[in-house]
């Protein structure tokens, strides 16, 4: 049997937004809400859902309490409520009742997504486009992480073939790298190093000859230091 962990900070069940230390961590997951904390409320119940927003048909869905909390802010946009189901199923089986709700038209219109395990509303909008740029800017912000193996084999196979194939390339355009930068260094120094050799041999050599060191005839009376002692005389 597998276990899911997941990670968060322990949640504050008051409904007023307390000081920074006491804030509830739905709260901190609104958007902006270091701006909006002043407007900011932490439901714990149906009746504080009601008091902050009003009633709408939608809320006979939604209970905060017995694990579900719930989290509010008025932004230009809208009225925004983030609703957080302590598990996946439990967040999957209200967003299908929320869908099929929301399938008939609402007056005024609710404008609602599923993001994680939150269900979060848009209230009061003054269109649709704005309800969505208010949506896209909720985040869920669990980290989830198996205690013991992963029970989705194909997901973990894809992820490790995934990660497999970019340390690979990653090793492969490091090593040619390093094998093109080693070539190009071993060159210059071999180079310099004849080049060197190469320069001294040149800086004993006075007198140049063309003849590959074999003896020639002085025609052209630019070689000197010859000896005339056994030349033929007139």
């Amino acid at each position: 049997m597998f276990a899911l962990c997941i990670f968060a900070q322990n949640n504050n069940s008051n409904s007023a937004v307390p000081g920074a230390d006491k804030i509830p961590v739905l709260v901190k997951h609104l958007p902006d809400w270091e701006n909006t904390r002043n407007n900011a409320t932490y439901i714990s119940n149906a009746d504080d859902m009601r008091k902050t927003l009003g009633e709408r048909a939608i809320f006979d869905l939604i209970n905060p309490g017995n694990g579900i909390e719930a989290a509010a802010a008025i932004y230009p946009q809208g009225k925004l409520l983030i609703v957080e189901y302590p598990t996946p199923q439990a967040s999957t089986d209200a967003d299908a009742q929320f869908k099929q709700r929301l399938e008939a038209p609402q007056d005024p219109p609710v404008y609602y997504r599923r993001i994680g395990n939150y269900s979060a509303f848009v209230f009061d909008a003054s269109d649709e486009a704005a309800a969505n740029a208010l949506l896209d800017r909720v985040k869920y912000e669990k980290y989830v992480q198996w205690l013991g193996e992963n029970p989705m084999p194909q997901i973990r196979a894809e992820r490790e073939f995934a990660i497999g194939t970019g340390e690979l390339f990653l090793s492969t355009v490091i090593f040619v790298a390093f094998s093109f930068g080693s070539t190009v260094l071993v060159g210059i120094i071999v180079g310099l190093f004849f080049f060197y050799i190469r320069e001294q041999k040149r800086a004993t050599t006075h007198i140049f000859t063309d003849a590959g060191g074999m003896t020639r005839l002085n025609l052209d009376g630019l070689t000197s230091g010859g000896t005339t002692d056994k030349l033929l005389k007139d």
